[in-house]
């Protein structure tokens, strides 16, 4: 930006040029696994990006974004936008682009004046049960990608140390999935393309129990809870199957069926969230932010 708050000679005017064109290709999943790229639009979810981006390199690793553009007036209201990036460590440079041309780049109606192009950030499964976590969310089957990155958000805020995707979920890399994250992505590890039979096997190999999110388990989660907590004062209570603070895998399956029957028997136990009212049933996000909190909170006590 130049000192007089004039747009530099090299911004971006032109939404047909050459570049545009080949950052809005990322909107499709063939060239995002081409390329192991993706897009990041939003203020909040691309200052999540520079700050992974600058973590990552002080640590030694690769670097989390290629290529940012952003509007002149973005880059007015989010200074610290700017700050992250001509940091020492993160050797970004921010291109100046117009509405026109960021509104090219993206899917979304409204853009919000910012797309980062990021490169893949997931991890292979060993390397996050090397690390002996205590809470993972699985997504088995999981479709739609507003709830895949509403489920990856709550895992993120219980303080989940992964979230895995099967093969037969949704691309997290979905530009909507990435805008529902709002930038949860890019601070815990995330696993794509498992396959159930296996990861369960593995994660029950390194110590983890199973549990499968279940509106007819045979286990109550608010039962698990009371356990929990009395345990935790040293009161007497029934020998259980299940102890909640233990590390845990939650399964999680499709929006309208559910897990099937095979995944369901690949768990552990199948444990219910209580529907005290009149609804059928929870939402996927729902039900997934209690299950995870409950563990989060056991294990804290």
């Amino acid at each position: 930006m130049n000192d007089d708050g004039r747009p530099p000679v090299d911004a971006m005017t032109n939404p047909r040029a050459d570049r545009v064109k080949d950052v809005a290709k990322l909107a499709g999943r063939p060239v995002r696994l081409k390329r192991r790229q993706f897009l990041v639009e939003g203020p909040q979810a691309v200052r999540e990006a520079l700050r992974a981006h600058r973590d990552c390199l002080l640590a030694g690793g690769t670097a989390v974004i290629a290529e940012i553009y952003a509007s002149l007036e973005c880059l007015k209201r989010y200074p610290e936008m700017l700050d992250l990036a001509e940091d020492p460590t993160s050797r970004l440079h921010i291109r100046v682009a117009s509405e026109l041309v960021l509104e090219a780049m993206t899917d979304t109606v409204s853009p919000q004046g910012i797309v980062a192009v990021c490169n893949y950030v997931d991890v292979p499964l060993h390397e996050v049960l090397a690390s002996r976590p205590k809470l993972i969310a699985v997504m088995c089957q999981v479709r739609d990608p507003g709830n895949a990155g509403t489920v990856l958000r709550a895992a993120d805020a219980a303080g989940a140390d992964a979230v895995i995707f099967t093969s037969s979920s949704v691309d997290v890399y979905n530009p909507k999935s990435v805008r529902s994250t709002v930038g949860s992505l890019f601070h815990l590890p995330v696993v794509v393309g498992a396959e159930v039979s296996a990861l369960v096997d593995q994660c029950k190999r390194a110590g983890l129990a199973v549990l499968a999110a279940d509106g007819y388990g045979h286990l109550n989660l608010d039962d698990l809870q009371d356990e929990s907590a009395a345990r935790s004062f040293e009161q007497e209570v029934p020998e259980s199957a299940l102890e909640l603070e233990s590390p845990t895998v939650w399964l999680f399956g499709n929006e309208a069926q559910g897990l099937s029957e095979d995944e369901l028997m690949l768990a552990d136990h199948r444990v219910a969230v209580p529907v005290y009212g009149s609804a059928e049933s929870l939402n996927l996000g729902t039900a997934a932010t209690v299950c995870l909190y409950a563990s989060a909170r056991a294990q804290r006590r």
